[in-house]
């Protein structure tokens, strides 16, 4: 038994899972390594935004037509960066980035994984100090190792996901990943530098009271999910009470889901038919984390997991978060 005072790095921790799987090389932990230097780094440079004169908007757009935050891209370079050396990634795709980027070395070349991600999520809270974060989602390559990888190498459904997560710049700083085998979160100790285990073997609570969307946009959701939402407003002795919280980062309202349980969801609507977030660095990886975290996520009719992608900046209705809660909303679709 562990003293009670040992802690379990993520280095650590990474190692340990690694030895549970004989014919591991170890590449997968290399990459959340190196992941978890990059969003220190970010971690950094959004504590002391304000002191260096790299908040606000840069007065230029990303692939997505969406106005670039100056964090948006350092954080999209910190990470394109600390990945291109990385001995373990053969190439990554970026929300801010119009195409995938292929490393060219000869490491790369034989490297076995790509990583997709959004380098900034909830962006446009930078200026007022709410949470923002980093998505990632690690897919292994299917092109021929030693050869630059292909498109077809970030348009895998979720399913495919080796490994996914987030870290969340809040209160504290946090990486939360989940593979196969579960979901682990780590808080960063700035006393040491390094993520520490803090929360083992996460789990959705099956139900929750917390609804989370843009309840703006009410005017235009389906005939459905206006029902659903007059259901979570009524207060009266027939149900249980809602709670509506929306923060406007999917990195904060997801991470208290995961935690306390409730359901977030994004839908398509009268003026965004195919829904607004990105299902290759949004969608994908929360829902891997989720549905290994015992939730459910849903586009309103299959798991977000199995969608087949069809671009990189493809975007999906999404539905995610506590079971019952998650069933009960779809219920009203």
């Amino acid at each position: 038994m562990k003293p009670f005072n040992t802690i379990t790095t993520l280095d650590e921790f990474t190692i340990q899972q690694t030895r549970l799987f004989p014919k591991a090389t170890g590449g997968l932990s290399g990459i959340l390594r190196d992941i978890g230097i990059a969003c220190k780094l970010i971690n950094k440079k959004v504590n002391k935004a304000g002191l260096v004169g790299i908040l606000g908007a840069r007065g230029t757009e990303n692939v997505q037509g969406e106005e670039q935050m100056k964090l948006d891209v350092y954080a999209d370079d910190i990470m394109i960066r600390v990945l291109k050396s990385s001995a373990d990634c053969a190439g990554i795709a970026s929300e801010e980035n119009d195409d995938f980027v292929a490393f060219d070395d000869e490491y790369s070349k034989n490297a076995k994984y790509v990583v997709l991600f959004d380098p900034l999520d909830g962006s446009s809270n930078i200026d007022v100090n709410a949470s923002i974060g980093t998505i990632f989602a690690i897919y292994r390559r299917e092109s021929e190792l030693g050869t630059a990888v292909q498109e077809s190498d970030f348009l895998q459904n979720g399913s495919k996901l080796m490994a996914a997560g987030y870290v969340i710049y809040g209160s504290s700083t946090m990486m939360v990943y989940g593979t196969k085998g579960g979901v682990n979160g780590f808080t960063l100790d700035p006393s040491i530098g390094e993520f520490c285990l803090s929360h083992p073997d996460m789990m959705v609570p099956e139900d929750g009271k917390i609804y989370s969307v843009n309840q703006g946009n009410t005017e235009k959701y389906t005939d459905g999910l206006k029902n659903y939402l007059q259901h979570c407003m009524r207060n009266d002795d027939t149900k249980k009470s809602y709670t509506h919280r929306y923060i406007g980062s999917m990195v904060a309202d997801m991470h208290r889901t995961l935690i306390k349980g409730g359901i977030f969801f994004y839908p398509a609507d009268s003026a965004n038919e195919n829904g607004k977030l990105r299902l290759q660095y949004e969608c994908n990886p929360m829902s891997f984390l989720v549905e290994h975290a015992g939730g459910l996520s849903s586009d309103g009719e299959k798991s977000v997991l199995k969608i087949e992608p069809t671009e990189l900046h493809q975007r999906v209705p999404i539905f995610i978060g506590s079971k019952n809660m998650v069933t009960e909303l779809l219920s009203y679709l």
